[in-house]
C-alpha cells in the first residue's frame, strides 16, 4: 500500500531560508502568521492529509463515485466523514475572509497546505479546492446581496461549488456556449442548457452546491463578448438564509474516468434553474477568470504534489526491493541481490523526479507570496510588480509543473518495475489520476499559447522584462562568490537562452503567427527549466549560508548534490528547447492535412 509523509521541514526552510519570509511581514495578514504558526498549522494540516486523506485515497479510485436512481450522488466510503472533519477544523477556510467565517490567514499558507492535501487524496481535495475559487471569483465580481447570501456557507465549507463552462461541443473555445439565460421580472434568469465535465457536480458532502454558470442572455452578441456569469445553486437559499425548495439543476450522468474516481465529475442538466446575474451584462468570461486563474495555480500544485507522493513511494520502494548486483561490485554481499537503488538508471529517475520536485516547490511558494503581494501590499509598486509575476507565470507553472508531474509519475511507476502496473502499490493510480492535470483548467498547449501570444506581449513586456531584472540582480549579487559560482554559472546560461528565446519570438512571431504557435510549448518549457534554475541557485545560496554558520545538516547539504544533478542531467533540455523553437514553423506544418 502507499503511504505519504507531508514535507512540512522542507517548506519551512523554504519560507525562511530561500525566500525570505520576513520580507511579506508588512502585509496586512502576516502579522498573524508568525513562522510558529505557520509551522504549527502546516503540521496539523500535513497530519490531517497522513492520517485521515491518504488512507481514502485508494478506496476513492476503488469504489468511485456512484448516481443513485433520484440524480443524487454517492461519494466514496469515509469522504463525507472527512469532509465534515475538515471543514469543521477550520481548513477550508484557512485563507478565507473573517467577514464570512474564515481564518484570514495569508494565501501562501493554503497554497502549502494544498499541496500535502492533493498529494494525499487529489479526488478529495478538488471538492474544496473548487470551492474556494468560486468563492473568490463571487466576493471580486457579486454583488452585496449575493455575497451575504452564499459566502458565509462557501468559506466555512457547508457548502461547496462548482465552475460550469463546458458543453458538449465546447472546450476551449467558450464563445459557442449556448445555455440560455432568460431575464425574469424579478431581476432573476432562467437557466437552460447542459454542461459536461463538471468537477464536483452533485454529492453528498454538503447541504448545498453553489454553480457558477456561463450562459447567454437571450438576444446576447454571439461569441465570447455575449457570455456572462450566473451564481445557481443545487437548492434555492432563502431569504433568512435557510435552504428552500430544489433548483432546476441535476446530475444526468457521471463521467467515466481514466482517474480522479473519487470526484463526482458530472453531466448537469439545466432546466429553467433560477440564477442570478454575477458581474455585468456579457462579462462573464472577465468574472470567471478570477476562478480560473485560482483553478490554474492549483492545478499547478496538483502537478507537484502528484510527483511527490509518486517519489516518496518509488524511492522507498527502490532502498528496499533487492534486485541484481551494482555494476561495481555487491553492496549487500551478505544478500542474495543488491537493492535497486544501486543501479544508476533507477538512481537517474529518482533524482530527476525529486530535483524538480525540491524546485517546483520553492517556485510554487514564491508564486504563492506574490499573489499576497499583489493583493495587499501597502506598496502600489511592489502590487503591480507581483501581480504582473502572477500573471506571467501562472501559465509555465501550470503546464510545465503537469507535464513533468505527470512523466515524474511513470518514471516513478517504472522504478517499481511490474508491480508499479499493479493497483495495490498505488503507483498506477498517480499515473491516471496525474494525466488530468495536463487538460483541465486549460490544456497545456493553450497555457503555452496564453504565454507566447498574451502574457509576454502584454504593457508592452513589462512583467518578462521584471523577471529577467529579478534573475539578473540575483546572478549579479552573488556574482564575485566562488562557493556559490558552480550552481549560478548554470542559472546565467539558462537565463541567457531563454533572452534569446524571447528575442526569436519577437523578431519571427509577428511576421508569421505560425512561428510563435510551433515554438510556444518549446518556449514554455524553457522558461520552467530557467525559473527552477533560478530557485536551485537561490537554494543553494541559503544552503552554504547555513553551513557558514554551523547549522546545515545532512538533508540541507544534499541539496547542493541535488543542484549540480539538476545543473548537469536535467538543465540541458533548455538548449534543446532554443533549438527546436528556434527552426520556426516550416516542418510543423509543411504536411498537407490529407496526408494525416
Amino acid at each position: 500500500m502507499p503511504s505519504y509523509k507531508a514535507p512540512v521541514d522542507d517548506t519551512l526552510f523554504l519560507l525562511r531560508d530561500v525566500l525570505d519570509y520576513g520580507r511579506y511581514g508588512n502585509l496586512p495578514r502576516f502579522g498573524e502568521a508568525p513562522l510558529d504558526v505557520v509551522e504549527a498549522v502546516l503540521s496539523e494540516g500535513g497530519k490531517f492529509a497522513e492520517e485521515v486523506l491518504q488512507p481514502l485515497n485508494r478506496v476513492g479510485d476503488t469504489q468511485g463515485c456512484v448516481r443513485e436512481a433520484d440524480g443524487s450522488v454517492r461519494t466514496p466510503k469515509g469522504f463525507k466523514e472527512a469532509y465534515k472533519a475538515f471543514a469543521e477544523g477550520g481548513w477550508v477556510g484557512l485563507d478565507g475572509d473573517p467577514a464570512y467565517g474564515g481564518q484570514g490567514l495569508p494565501h501562501f499558507l493554503a497554497v502549502a497546505l494544498s499541496e500535502y492535501t492533493i498529494a494525499a487524496n487529489l479526488s478529495f481535495a478538488m471538492y474544496p479546492g473548487l470551492t474556494n475559487g468560486a468563492a473568490a471569483a463571487l466576493a471580486t465580481h457579486g454583488s452585496d446581496e449575493l455575497k451575504q447570501r452564499y459566502l458565509p456557507k462557501m468559506t466555512t465549507g457547508a457548502w461547496t461549488a462548482t465552475m460550469n463552462l463546458t458543453e458538449p461541443h465546447c472546450g476551449t473555445d467558450l464563445g459557442l456556449i449556448k445555455t440560455r439565460a432568460t431575464r425574469q421580472s424579478d431581476g432573476s434568469y432562467l437557466l437552460t442548457g447542459q454542461k459536461i465535465f463538471i468537477s464536483a457536480g452533485e454529492h453528498d458532502l454538503a447541504d448545498n452546491i453553489i454553480h457558477l454558470v456561463l450562459a447567454r442572455i437571450d438576444g446576447a452578441p454571439a461569441g465570447t463578448k455575449g457570455v456572462s456569469m450566473f451564481v445557481a445553486p443545487k437548492v434555492l437559499v432563502n431569504d433568512d438564509g435557510s435552504l428552500g425548495a430544489r433548483n432546476g439543476v441535476a446530475c444526468g450522468s457521471i463521467e467515466h474516468k481514466m482517474g480522479i474516481h473519487g470526484n463526482s465529475t458530472c453531466v448537469l442538466n439545466y432546466d429553467g434553474a433560477k440564477g442570478w446575474l454575477v458581474g455585468e451584462e456579457n462579462r462573464g468570461l472577465n468574472a470567471m477568470f478570477v476562478m480560473m486563474n485560482a483553478a490554474r495555480l492549483g492545478v499547478a500544485v496538483q502537478g507537484l504534489s502528484l510527483s511527490e507522493v509518486a517519489y516518496q513511494n518509488a524511492a522507498a520502494y527502490a532502498k528496499e526491493r533487492l534486485q541484481g548486483r551494482s555494476l561495481t561490485g555487491a553492496k549487500a554481499p551478505d544478500k542474495p541481490a543488491d537493492p535497486l537503488l544501486v543501479h544508476p538508471d533507477v538512481r537517474r529517475m529518482l533524482l530527476e523526479i525529486r530535483a524538480f520536485n525540491e524546485a517546483a516547490r520553492a517556485l510554487m511558494l514564491w508564486v504563492a507570496l506574490s499573489e499576497d503581494e499583489a493583493l495587499s501590499s501597502p506598496d502600489a509598486n511592489a502590487r503591480k510588480l507581483a501581480d504582473d509575476r502572477v500573471g506571467l507565470l501562472t501559465p509555465v507553472i501550470k503546464g510545465v509543473f503537469t507535464d513533468q508531474g505527470f512523466a515524474n509519475a511513470v518514471k516513478a511507476q517504472q522504478v517499481l518495475g511490474g508491480h508499479g502496473y499493479i493497483a495495490e502499490w498505488g503507483l498506477e493510480q498517480f499515473v491516471r489520476d496525474a494525466r488530468i492535470t495536463m487538460i483541465y483548467e486549460g490544456a497545456n498547449g493553450v497555457q503555452a499559447l496564453d504565454l507566447v501570444g498574451r502574457k509576454l506581449p502584454k504593457d508592452g513586456g513589462r512583467a518578462i522584462t521584471a523577471f529577467f531584472g529579478d534573475v539578473s540582480a540575483f546572478l549579479a549579487a552573488d556574482k564575485d562568490d566562488s562557493a556559490l559560482a558552480p550552481y549560478l554559472a548554470p542559472a546565467k546560461a539558462a537565463l541567457g537562452q531563454l533572452q534569446q528565446a524571447t528575442m526569436w519570438l519577437m523578431q519571427n512571431g509577428m511576421k508569421n503567427p505560425d512561428n510563435a504557435g510551433a515554438a510556444s510549448n518549446d518556449y514554455m518549457h524553457l522558461f520552467g527549466l530557467t525559473a527552477l534554475a533560478f530557485m536551485w541557485a537561490r537554494i543553494a545560496k541559503a544552503v552554504l549560508a547555513r553551513q557558514a554558520a554551523g547549522t546545515s545538516d545532512a538533508t540541507l547539504d544534499s541539496k547542493l548534490t541535488l543542484a549540480k544533478f539538476f545543473a548537469a542531467r536535467v538543465l540541458p533540455e533548455a538548449g534543446a528547447c532554443l533549438a527546436r523553437l528556434s527552426s520556426g514553423a516550416e516542418t510543423v506544418m509543411a504536411l498537407p492535412a490529407a496526408a494525416f
